[in-house]
């Protein structure tokens, strides 16, 4: 304890000091993520109350809003370009994400086995995650182009007639599957990461018990990892529910879905867009928005209620 100071009626204790620096610190954190409080209020949570808002009106951007009620969401269900895009998004996650991650462990299990290596192929599969979107949609009309197309001409090489990617209907949802496993590398860096967490004396015990390697794999490894492939399978759920930026540019883009009347490559973003800012129908736009917002949402939940059956934790007691 310091020696109280001249007119001061209580000494101070350290205890107070403490109390003090505290309340400091505080005030200091606060200050810090105010820039991110801001960012949130202004840009994610400010826009997401105006779509909530808007979806209940007539509003093209411009003009008066209009109140319509709940017209807007009326007329989702008699709008057949709705059906149709959440048809192809939902196709397209139950194509992409268990190939995705497939792939993402069998090259995390690889990268186990290269020892000191795994720094270097480790980035190397990571960097097309770098990669804008807008290239990959470009790349996927080079890559898949029905006559030049890279891929075409590698089938062709080995006796295979490769079909037209870009304008036969039901392959262009595949080709698009294809092209979206170029950024499978960050699936790939958070499955390799739990694959080292796993411990090895769990191998051995099983081992000594006789299980041969698809038992380890399957009691041992798997068990361990699920954590990590839960996570990124909800990642990799909601983030292909909302697929935009590939198909825009390889299609609307470009102009190349005027080369097929289907509309397989009519996702249900890229109809929330072209309904926004193409035909300038924002109440509508907001509509379909908390649409998706909704089907995400009980896809998630239902993901969670079975990640309860399927997912090991350290320390639970099942």
């Amino acid at each position: 304890m310091t020696a109280p100071t001249p007119g001061d009626p209580r000494p101070r204790t350290r205890g107070s000091r403490t109390a003090a620096w505290k309340r400091h610190d505080t005030r200091a954190a606060y200050l810090f993520i105010l820039p991110w409080i801001l960012g949130f209020l202004i840009f994610t949570l400010g826009p997401v109350i105006a779509s909530f808002v808007l979806s209940f009106t007539n509003y093209d951007g411009i003009g008066v809003t209009q109140h319509v009620g709940l017209a807007n969401y009326e007329q989702i269900f008699d709008d057949p370009s709705v059906a149709k895009s959440m048809t192809n998004t939902l196709v397209f996650t139950a194509l992409r994400v268990p190939l995705q991650m497939v792939i993402a462990l069998a090259l995390a299990m690889l990268l186990l086995r290269v020892g000191r290596a795994a720094g270097f192929f480790r980035t190397v599969f990571y960097l097309p995650v770098m990669t804008p979107a807008v290239a990959v949609g470009v790349l996927f009309l080079m890559l898949f182009n029905g006559n030049v197309g890279v891929v075409n001409k590698a089938l062709e090489a080995v006796g295979i007639t490769g079909p037209s990617w870009t304008t036969d209907g039901p392959w262009i949802k595949p080709g698009l599957v294809l092209i979206s496993l170029w950024a499978v590398g960050s699936t790939v860096v958070i499955h390799f990461a739990a694959l080292r967490n796993v411990p090895q004396d769990l191998y051995e015990a099983a081992e000594l018990d006789g299980a041969n390697r698809w038992h380890r794999f399957r009691h041992v490894t798997l068990p361990q990892i699920s954590g990590a492939l839960f996570f990124t399978l909800v990642v990799n759920t909601i983030a292909s529910l909302q697929t935009f930026t590939e198909a825009y540019t390889a299609f609307y883009g470009t102009g190349q879905a005027q080369s097929y009347t289907s509309d397989d490559a009519l996702f249900y973003v890229v109809y929330l867009f072209q309904q926004a800012f193409q035909f300038m129908h924002m109440g509508y736009a907001s509509a379909l928005a908390w649409l998706l917002f909704l089907v995400i949402v009980v896809i998630t939940l239902v993901q969670f209620r079975l990640g309860k059956r399927f997912v090991y934790y350290e320390g639970d007691e099942r």
